[in-house]
């Protein structure tokens, strides 16, 4: 079921579904998109898929992975995903 706050257009939805995800108040995205037409908002898209890969979220962009996530055993159960820690490469020295 979509988030209720957040719809991913070209208007700024996919920002805020990136800011939901920061936040920790998304736990799977199931984002289907047409890869037979251009994305007007690719690269905002993209962005949304790195946060997604960042903050180690669930995400199906077809439906043959939506259906494996959805009938995980794991979706019955708490799960608690591993968090990557950042800090070394936050903390590095940029020449």
């Amino acid at each position: 079921m979509p988030h209720p706050e957040a719809q991913v257009r070209p208007l700024g939805g996919d920002q805020q579904l990136g800011a939901l995800i920061a936040e920790g108040k998304v736990d799977v995205v199931i984002f289907f998109w047409d890869p037979m037409q251009p994305q007007a908002h690719d690269v905002d898209v993209k962005a949304l898929l790195r946060l997604a890969v960042v903050y180690n979220i669930p995400m199906a962009c077809s439906r043959s992975t939506a259906d494996f996530l959805i009938s995980s055993p794991l979706m019955t159960r708490p799960y608690a995903p591993a968090a990557t820690d950042y800090s070394a490469y936050i903390g590095r020295q940029v020449d």
